[in-house]
């Protein structure tokens, strides 16, 4: 299948690819989604060129407010505790969104891919 070519619809499949795989995907976090790419959706009309970072920045908004509700997301699946979040670089959220390790300092998963990282389900 390929990608929507509306960044804000392709940044919405990409994270709702990552709720899924790990475990996340529920009314709540789906809102908290749905919220995001609106409230993405004025940013982007006012930056066109901003339209790169919108997938990264998705990710983000997604993962504070779940913050505030549910705890850390998503978790870190290459650490052994597994009780930190990992984190979207390069921190803009873009060109080229991935989920970082930032206690290993190491790459994970590109945006939309933590079900190849072997994410666990929270």
């Amino acid at each position: 299948m390929t990608p929507p070519e509306d960044p804000l619809l392709r940044a919405r499949a990409l994270v709702l690819s990552d709720l899924e795989a790990t475990g996340a995907t529920d009314p709540e976090t789906v809102s908290a989604l749905e919220a995001a790419v609106s409230q993405r959706r004025w940013w982007s009309s006012q930056w066109k060129e901003g339209e790169a970072y919108a997938a990264g920045l998705v990710a983000q908004d997604v993962q504070d407010a779940l913050l505030e509700s549910r705890g850390r997301w998503p978790l870190c699946p290459v650490c052994e505790d597994g009780t930190h979040a990992l984190y979207i670089h390069p921190e803009l959220g873009g060109p080229d969104p991935v989920w970082v390790c930032e206690q290993r300092a190491q790459e994970v998963a590109p945006l939309g891919r933590l079900s190849d990282a072997g994410a666990a389900p929270a």
